[in-house]
């Protein structure tokens, strides 16, 4: 299987679920400070199965990644962690809707033109 590969040279592997063991060894931090970061981070949210086994997805895996750059290399808290991240998905949010904001209004225009024939 193919495996895709984050700028922090983590493979991950190319399969649709993880166990929080995985997880764990894959990024490099405990299970317990996995808990801990699905309490504090909305984000994170595996998906709890039979048991309340906790199963995640390669992109929970990138926001794991994220968290721990921005806690153990660039020397966030919690809070700023918690910002970044929050800031960083309203950009990508604006952006895209931007982008059908604009595809709506090219639209129009092209269905004006059209009426006004």
């Amino acid at each position: 299987m193919m495996e895709s590969q984050t700028n922090n040279q983590i493979h991950i592997p190319n399969k649709r679920y993880f166990t929080i063991g995985e997880v764990s060894k894959i990024c490099k931090i405990k299970t317990h400070v996995l808990r801990y970061w699905e309490q504090e981070f909305k984000e994170l949210e595996p998906i709890k199965r039979k048991g309340n086994r906790r199963y995640y997805q390669q992109k929970d895996l990138i926001i794991v990644l994220e968290i721990r750059n921005l806690l153990h290399n660039e020397g966030f808290t919690i809070e700023g962690a918690k910002t970044k991240i929050n800031n960083s998905e309203k950009n990508i949010t604006n952006t895209n809707n931007n982008q059908i904001l604009n595809q709506i209004k090219q639209d129009l225009e092209n269905l004006l033109s059209i009426l006004k024939r």
